[in-house]
Parts: structure tokens; sequence; C-alpha cells
């Protein structure tokens, strides 16, 4: 029928498989979630190999639905959580310990004593990022310090390491392919924005072996063959990329100045700066927005580590919700006088305030608070925070004119017209929100020669509605005066300790 491309889209807390056509349409899927592991206090954990099966499995089904209906699968893009790191024996291929999650904070004491010894300006000059757990470098030098044996055996060459990307390609390809792309390696701490290469000075400050880590390549690229048993035919693995660059490609922010905001787990604004490394004078982040020809795109980047996470807490831990599509049923009903706040610092606070120590706290409760008002207070807390990165982005001269926004969170209308109430921006929601795999099939077909340039991919781009801001000025200052007191004492009771 047409030619497509099997979007791997391995996630936080599920894993997604999404055949997606030249024109960005779907026309199979599959999602599986999996067990999230919290074996300390600010510790986050997945089993590596969960996450392979679970990809393996959605992958698979949605290939099969797919060829069922005569469709040609021309190979597959792979995106994937960041930060995550995975390390595992070169001739094995098991790991030596779980992954160490993104939102995992176990290094924080590590990261403060290096900022404490004055390396943090190093880092974000070389790097474009700063001193916090979040990154990959922390938790892999916690790996070689804390798991038997891991040291030495990483100096012999017998262990090889990666984000989540270059784990799966090792599994797609058995073991054959030790590889991943510049928008995941910039995001481990070891990555030179400038020379697009590992960098040995940040190598030795945390301690890291260069022959631990993977070849880097652009995005889109021939990252090998997946093994024939897997899908009845060796498909070609055509691109690599990280998530939110994934949804900036499937957003289609090409031009300097586009702008995305991505709803899932966590919630992540990125602004393309073109060929120019912006350094950012307020804790925002310097990435690789893509790569594509051995050219980097760069981007400014702010991180919210909390979002959708903030929904399956009230869904999973207090039980208050079936499902995450009711809260915008129950934001339409919470008390129009009620002013509860979440501050969902679950895993520490991320851009701009970069607080790993800081933790969750509700504010404004009284005895009428029900589930209602605490949906609310979930969904306003992430809104307030895109306000807060919208505000670092035009202080360091990246004003915003409107935001573009995908992800589960996304399809919530309500929560669309209130982020654009209190951001006074207009925000656009395309057609297609799963834009982090949409982005990695772009990729692909980019790769695979379907797509001539990136200007044709973006004739692809289709809005689905704009949202206009109702809120009156003196309404939305009163509510984010609120907020901003409410950050001040969650980050005055982590300074505290």
């Amino acid at each position: 029928m047409t030619d497509a491309i099997l979007a791997i889209d391995q996630g936080t807390t599920s894993s997604r498989a999404i055949i997606f056509s030249p024109k960005g349409d779907i026309l199979a899927t599959a999602q599986e979630e999996f067990e999230q592991l919290y074996p300390g206090e600010g510790m986050v954990e997945h089993d590596p190999e969960a996450i392979w099966s679970s990809v393996l499995r959605t992958a698979q089904a949605a290939f099969k639905e797919a060829h069922a209906a005569g469709h040609t699968v021309l190979g597959i893009g792979i995106t994937n959580q960041r930060e995550t790191i995975i390390v595992w024996d070169r001739k094995t291929g098991e790991p030596i310990h779980n992954a160490i999650v993104w939102q995992d904070r176990r290094t924080s004491a590590f990261c403060r004593k290096l900022v404490e010894a004055g390396h943090e300006p190093m880092v974000q000059q070389r790097a474009g990022l700063l001193l916090d757990p979040y990154f990959s470098a922390s938790k892999l030098a916690w790996l070689l310090d804390n798991v038997e044996g891991a040291r030495q055996r990483a100096e012999a060459g017998e262990l090889a390491a990666g984000t989540v990307d270059t784990w799966l390609l090792w599994k797609l390809t058995g073991g054959r392919h030790h590889k991943t792309d510049a928008t995941n390696a910039c995001r481990t701490c070891l990555f030179n924005l400038a020379a697009q290469d590992w960098d040995d000075e940040l190598l030795k400050l945390f301690g890291v072996p260069k022959a631990l880590l993977p070849q880097v390549e652009d995005s889109a690229a021939d990252f090998g063959f997946a093994s024939p048993e897997l899908f009845g035919t060796p498909l070609p693995i055509l691109s690599m990329v990280g998530d939110q660059q994934g949804a900036t490609v499937g957003q289609a922010c090409f031009r300097p100045g586009d702008i995305k905001s991505t709803y899932g787990t966590g919630c992540f604004v990125l602004v393309n700066t073109g060929e120019e490394i912006k350094q950012s004078k307020n804790r925002l982040l310097s990435t690789v927005a893509y790569r594509i020809g051995g050219k980097p795109t760069y981007a400014v980047e702010g991180s919210i580590f909390i979002a959708g996470a903030a929904v399956q807490w009230l869904r999973d831990e207090l039980r208050l919700l079936k499902n995450a599509a009711e809260t915008a049923e129950r934001a339409e009903r919470a008390q129009a006088d009620a002013e509860v706040v979440m501050v969902p610092a679950f895993t520490g606070m991320g851009a701009p305030y970069w607080s790993p120590d800081a933790r969750a706290a509700v504010f404004g409760m009284t005895r009428s608070t029900g589930p209602d008002e605490l949906a609310r207070a979930a969904l306003e807390g992430v809104i307030y925070q895109t306000r807060d990165l919208v505000d670092a982005m035009a202080a360091d001269g990246l004003p915003v004119a409107a935001l573009s926004v995908d992800g589960g969170m996304a399809a919530n209308d309500w929560f669309v017209q209130r982020l654009s109430d209190i951001l006074d921006l207009p925000v656009d929601r395309p057609k297609v929100l799963e834009t982090t795999a949409l982005g990695a099939a772009y990729l692909a077909f980019l790769q695979a020669g379907t797509f001539g340039s990136l200007d044709e991919v973006a004739q692809n781009a289709v809005r689905d509605r704009s949202f206009a801001p109702k809120m009156e000025a003196e309404d939305r200052e009163r509510r984010l005066r609120r907020w901003r007191a409410c950050v001040e004492a969650v980050l005055m009771v982590a300074k505290a300790g």
C-alpha cells in the first residue's frame, strides 16, 4: 500500500512502536508499560531486559499489523528517554546493573562536590550542561565505582556503556554495533558540543574510560541492520535521536527561533538556535537539536523533570484517578476559588532552579480539597514551570512569540487553554501528537531517500488547533506570585537539609 518506517519510541514509563507513512499518518501502533523500580530514596531504575523485551514485543506487533495491511517497512528509527545509562558485558550482553534512570538523584552529593570544586563553568562551556545528577556522567561514574569489579573490567575493555538508544541498537543488531547519535551523546556531560566528540577533560573529570563509550553518528545515518530473525528480514536502522530532539524534528522546528514543548513524563522546551551554541545565563542548557550530514543544529533547552508523572502519581500512588484523561474533567469541576498549588518536585527541580534535593509539596489545602482540586493543581504545576522556562529564555534573548506543544498531556484541551492563559501566548497543537516518534520516522525517511531535505519534511507539518489566552492580566499575575512563593518555600526547605 505504501512505504513506511517503524519508529521505536522507548520512553520512561512505556515502550511504543508506531508505523508511519511519509505524510506522518499512523498505520499501526502498539504500546506496553513496564515496571518502575525505586530501590531507595531518590533512586529510580529500570530493568534493561524489561526495556528490551517491551520494545521487541511492541515493534514486532506493529510490524506484523503493517505488513498484514500490505505496507512496506523501509527501516527503523529509534527515539528514547535520554540520560538513562546502562552498562553491559561486551561478550555476553548481560547488564552489570539495572539502568539508572534520568530521574535518579543518587549522585547529588557527588555533583555538589564538583560544583564546590569550581568545575561547573568548564562543564557548561564544553558540554553545554550543568553539574546535576540528571545527566549520564555521574550515574556512569557511580556504576563503575559501586558495582564490584566494574572499573577494572571497563578499563580492560570488557564492558560497553550507552544510553537507551545504544542498548537497543546493540540488542537489535545482535551485538554487532555499539553506536549512538549526537543528540543522545550530548546529554551525557561527556560530549564536547563544539568538537562533536567525546571530551578528554570531561572523561577525566568523571573518571570514565573512553573505550567504554559508543561511536557517535549523525541523527540520520546507517546504524546497521536488525537481526533477520526479529522481523523476518534484516531491516536497516536509519535513525537514532533523543526523545526531545525527536519531537523538535517531528514539529518541524528547523528555523532559528522555532520552539516546541513536549509534555510526557517530564516537560522539555527546546528553541532552535541554528549553527550557534548559545550559552544560557539563566541556567538553561545548550544542546544538539539534530545532526545531519555531519552538520549540527543547536538548541537551548529547559527541562522539567515531572509533568505527566505528577498525574501518574495521583493515579498510581494516591489512586485518585482511574486514568490520566480524567484530569480535564476534574480540573473543570474543581472549586473556582480553591487556590491549591502543587510544586511537583518528586525528583528534584530542573531548569531554571536546578535543585536536586527539592521535594514535592502541595500548598493551600483545606478540608474541602479533594481529587478535583489536586488534579487541577497537578496540571497547573506543569504549566507554571513552563512559564518559568519561557521567562528564562526571554531573559537569554530568546523571546517566545508562540509555543508549539505535543505529547500526551497536550491532548487535554483544558490543559492547553490554561497553558496559553498563564504564558499569555498563543499555543499551537499539531495534528499528530506523537511527534517524538514522528521525528525519528522523518529522520529515517530522510536517510532512506524518501525525503531530499528538511524543507520537504516541513511540508508535512499540520496544525490541529490554536489556543489564544483568555485570562485577565491581574488574575494571571496573582497566580504567578503565589506559584513563585510556593517554589521559594520548597527551595528553602531543600537548603535547610
